[in-house]
């Protein structure tokens, strides 16, 4: 392997779409775990856990730990004043 001017470099990239940061500080622990209690406690059917996983990513685009984003391009909408799940089938 040659060790003169003409190396590789490896390019870094955007991470893709549902990859971010670890949450090092733990500054959403608590949202995680009870979100993790109610899929346990729900068999894993995610829809019934919905409003906890909307407050887990609230705090993680509070925290910085995430990109903003709009509700609907989560997965969620918006209807009467509550955020629902979309379905996604």
């Amino acid at each position: 392997m040659s060790t003169g001017p003409f190396q590789r470099v490896a390019t870094v990239s955007a991470p893709i779409k549902g990859s971010f940061p670890l949450d090092h500080e733990q500054s959403c622990k608590l949202e995680m775990l009870k979100y993790m209690v109610c899929l346990k406690e729900h068999k894993n059917r995610n829809e019934d856990c919905r409003t906890r996983a909307k407050d887990y990513f609230q705090c993680r685009m509070d925290s910085g730990l995430m990109d903003r984003d709009a509700w609907p391009r989560l997965g969620f909408k918006e209807i009467e004043g509550e955020i629902k799940q979309v379905d996604k089938k």
